[in-house]
């Protein structure tokens, strides 16, 4: 068995608890933590996600920074992708019940997910699990068995099956075992720590009570807020538009991520950074004594969560390039390029790509000119010509870095040249007539 050194439990407790909402129970981790250091034997952590959908955004990166952390005490990190559990869906938060996804779909969704999440753990260091591993294998005497050991009473306890039931929405008998097949995945695993987001709290104390009943000691929940999206108000959802996808550009990252309210800033540096609790208690001494300027701050703050994912020389050119085109109010340099090519009865529109490579994107009627507001709205930066002229007349548009305010102006197409345009406050492009 590998032995390993460890900080002592004290610093490692308050190194853990940065951002936590609830440790059932601290005095459990602690003893955990102090039988590791004792046999220098690590724990077994572990967070369970079910891939239902492809790609992640930051809020769901809060989870898997914590399991990192674990990971960088030198304690042994388990990543484990619901396979099987995906099938079934979690019923946590709904109001019905989910469509099932196959097996094909998840086994996608899961390979993606592994490709983003490694940007956050060492792959060298985590341990990849899947469920499918031990619950394909169950026998129906095994699955009566695990149902033999939790009473319907204490789930229908749960929340989003109360609410159902009051409001005579139909629960499926599958939904009910999602829990107790999850909980057998903390028995194989002999996990001694699981994670989990604030919602999955009813979850990870069932897995508790399971490994109880199988002869484990029980793990430790540690469960993290939801993070707030960038409206400074709802969780961070791509349907609410309101989150920071961790595959977009760095420029679209850092854009998004100067757009948060100061004060919810303190939330992201707890949450998606590695930044002690001291450290952030020094940049708000700082801030207060007004030594240093929040929008400074929340520069590094963009900076340091996009080196995380694109590297330090694409974090810096994003906080380079932001500080040109909203401080310096200059364009970028490095501007989306747009090509105009003339054909008959209008304007075929492209998007270069990469070198020698674009794409289309549609084709706009038009005859001699046509309405900037227009074109705008077909290259979708609005979403009508309407909200373009909207736009327009509040001194929005730019040509060549000169205003321009009447919404019908138009676009010459007889003239092959180049624009370079500004349109609201984050849209720049340059656009080439042929």
């Amino acid at each position: 068995m590998t032995t390993t050194n460890f900080k002592p439990v004290d610093e490692q407790i308050a190194y853990l608890k940065k951002g936590v909402a609830e440790i059932i129970r601290e005095e459990d981790l602690k003893s955990k933590l102090e039988h590791s250091a004792k046999t220098g034997t690590p724990l077994r952590v572990y967070l369970g996600v079910d891939p239902t959908a492809p790609d992640i955004h930051l809020g769901h990166t809060v989870v898997i920074r914590k399991l990192k952390h674990f990971q960088d005490l030198g304690h042994t990190a388990i990543f484990l992708i619901g396979d099987f559990s995906a099938m079934i869906g979690d019923p946590t938060g709904r109001s019905e019940t989910r469509p099932p996804l196959t097996r094909e779909e998840v086994q996608v969704n899961a390979k993606t997910y592994l490709d983003q999440v490694f940007k956050i753990l060492d792959p060298e260091k985590t341990e990849v699990r899947y469920n499918s591993e031990w619950l394909d294998k169950l026998s129906s005497y095994e699955v009566v068995r695990l149902c033999g050991h939790y009473r319907l009473a204490r789930m229908l306890e749960r929340e989003d099956f109360r609410s159902r039931l009051a409001n005579n929405q139909p629960i499926s008998v599958h939904e009910l075992l999602y829990p107790l097949l999850t909980a057998y995945d903390a028995v194989a695993l002999k996990s001694d720590v699981e994670i989990g987001a604030t919602e999955q709290k009813f979850n990870l104390l069932v897995h508790r009570d399971i490994q109880r009943e199988y002869g484990l000691p029980g793990e430790v929940a540690l469960t993290m807020p939801i993070l707030v999206g960038l409206d400074g108000s709802r969780k961070m959802s791509k349907s609410l538009g309101n989150y920071v996808g961790i595959t977009e550009t760095p420029q679209e990252m850092f854009g998004k991520m100067m757009s948060i309210p100061d004060e919810l800033m303190w939330t992201y540096y707890e949450l998606v950074t590695d930044r002690t609790p001291s450290e952030i208690d020094s940049f708000k001494s700082e801030v207060g004594s007004g030594k240093l300027h929040p929008m400074d701050l929340k520069m590094r703050l963009a900076q340091e969560i996009i080196a995380s994912f694109h590297g330090q020389d694409a974090a810096r050119h994003a906080a380079d390039n932001f500080q040109r085109v909203f401080r310096d109010r200059q364009a970028p340099a490095d501007m989306l390029e747009i090509h105009g090519r003339r054909v008959e009865g209008g304007l075929q529109l492209s998007r270069q790509v990469g070198p020698n490579v674009s794409e289309r994107i549609s084709m706009v009627p038009a005859i001699g000119s046509i309405k900037w507001s227009k074109l705008l709205a077909a290259l979708e930066y609005a979403v009508s010509a309407s909200e373009a002229e909207r736009v327009i007349k509040q001194n929005g548009f730019e040509i060549d870095s000169k205003p321009v305010i009447d919404p019908a102006s138009k676009l010459n197409l007889d003239e092959p040249r180049s624009y370079e345009i500004r349109f609201g406050k984050k849209t720049f492009l340059r656009l080439v007539v042929e």
